[in-house]
């Protein structure tokens, strides 16, 4: 085993960007993908003279590493990585690599549901503060490829539970969960508690001097607290009770009850709608006053954000199915995330130019929420391979308008109809935002 021997496993955005950081740390570093490397990260890692490969795992160059960096899509109960870990090597996260080197103050975001809007909303309200901030974990970029390349004082980063799983000794100054919902089971042995260990992965190691918001109306997360207590400064939210310190809805405002004077603003001033989002709200929210950001900025922050367009984009409900547009998944880990937050059977758009997607990482997803499957491309050969006779309904379609309504017919209220393509859009597209708002359109057109 060579001491300074860093492997990663799998090429896209975390796991260039460790690479990138472990080179400039001096490591020698081996990067590995079972699946093709897109041409931009391939590009980068051969420009910075990184040694990787694709379509295999050559274990002769794998296993003689001091320290593993995996993927979160790859799963604990991959042949490699039993035989990694029979071998005593450390496996870790992306995110906790980047974490040993830097000093920026960390926000991090888990739950079920909200965490993507809930960190971009949380992002807006620090720039908006005149903070230096950077955007990472499953949206922005790589943390370890802006630890490497740029200096920020404070992270914002959306965490999943891989992401979770993979980091033991790092702390996050402010850890944020949501919520607990029933995801995931069959990567936690199907056993709810878990997963439920994974999502309060986020508290390790914090202490006395740390901050976790956490919403009080999840039971879940209440029995968890009620067993294992925290040493954290606790702010809870809700909107059914008023807890202070802490934020809260009574009636039609929104309050954040932190510090000598609370925040009061209407409901009617939020920029995003729904329940879901007044808890999004809260939680971003008492982030901020966290990290004393002044209440007006808070509160013209909430008011002006504007969710991603093309990233889990929620565009209309008809007839109660709810249609969202993700156009922007135009890869497989990107779908996964996008399949994982779904709470609704799904009717899923998927296709376009593939880029070397191996459908076995979403496999797992698509048999517990995927009722009926929708090709959008010109060649949809590799989805049929993948998931006839797993799901019993696929239908091809050449256009935007094809597919909304051949996915309308397969959905019923209560559905979603999740545009998450994995793939590229230039087979029937000028580029992935054409896409989305093609699709938009169709929907509105309904």
């Amino acid at each position: 085993m060579n001491n300074n021997r860093i492997v990663i496993l799998g090429a896209a955005e975390s796991g260039v960007g460790a690479a990138v950081l472990a080179k400039k740390l001096g490591y020698d570093v081996f990067v590995s993908d079972n699946g093709k490397v897109h041409e931009n990260y391939a590009a980068m890692l051969t420009a910075r003279n990184i040694d990787w490969e694709e379509g295999k795992h050559s274990e002769e160059k794998i296993m003689n590493a001091s320290e593993i960096i995996k993927s979160p899509g790859i799963p604990d109960k991959a042949p490699l990585i039993k035989r990694i870990k029979a071998k005593g090597i450390s496996i870790i996260s992306e995110i906790e690599f980047a974490l040993r080197h830097t000093s920026a103050k960390i926000i991090g975001i888990t739950g079920t549901n909200g965490k993507t809007t809930t960190t971009m909303l949380t992002y807006h309200i620090l720039k908006k503060a005149g903070l230096n901030v950077g955007l990472a974990g499953n949206v922005g970029k790589s943390l370890a490829m802006q630890v490497a390349e740029t200096t920020h004082d404070y992270y914002v980063l959306e965490l999943s539970s891989f992401q979770l799983d993979g980091m033991y000794h790092s702390k996050i100054n402010i850890a944020v969960l949501l919520n607990i919902t029933p995801d995931h089971l069959d990567r936690y042995d199907y056993d709810m508690s878990k997963y439920v260990l994974s999502k309060f992965r986020i508290t390790q190691n914090q202490t006395a001097e740390d901050v976790f918001i956490y919403c009080l109306d999840d039971k879940i997360i209440m029995e968890h607290l009620e067993k294992h207590p925290l040493k954290s400064e606790l702010y809870p939210f809700s909107i059914k009770e008023n807890p202070e310190p802490g934020g809260f809805i009574t009636e039609d405002y929104l309050t954040i009850a932190m510090g000598d004077e609370p925040l009061t603003m209407t409901l009617d001033e939020l920029s995003l709608k729904g329940q879901h989002n007044l808890y999004n709200a809260l939680a971003a929210g008492i982030t901020a006053s966290a990290l004393y950001v002044r209440k007006e900025i808070i509160r013209e922050a909430l008011s002006d954000f504007q969710n991603v367009e093309h990233r889990l984009e929620e565009v209309t409900s008809v007839r109660g199915i709810l249609f969202i547009n993700d156009s922007k998944a135009t890869n497989i880990n990107s779908c996964w995330y996008a399949l994982e937050a779904m709470t609704t059977p799904v009717v899923w758009i998927v296709g376009g130019i593939d880029k070397g997607n191996d459908y076995e990482m979403v496999m797992d997803l698509v048999k517990e929420k995927v009722k009926a499957i929708v090709c959008l491309g010109e060649d949809n050969t590799k989805i049929h391979k993948a998931f006839d006779g797993v799901i019993k309904d696929i239908v091809d379609t050449e256009s935007a308008e094809e597919a909304v309504k051949a996915a309308y017919r397969f959905g019923k209220t209560g559905d979603t109809v999740l545009l998450s393509p994995c793939c590229a859009s230039f087979d029937l597209f000028k580029n992935y935002e054409d896409r989305g708002r093609q699709f938009k359109q169709a929907v509105r057109e309904l």
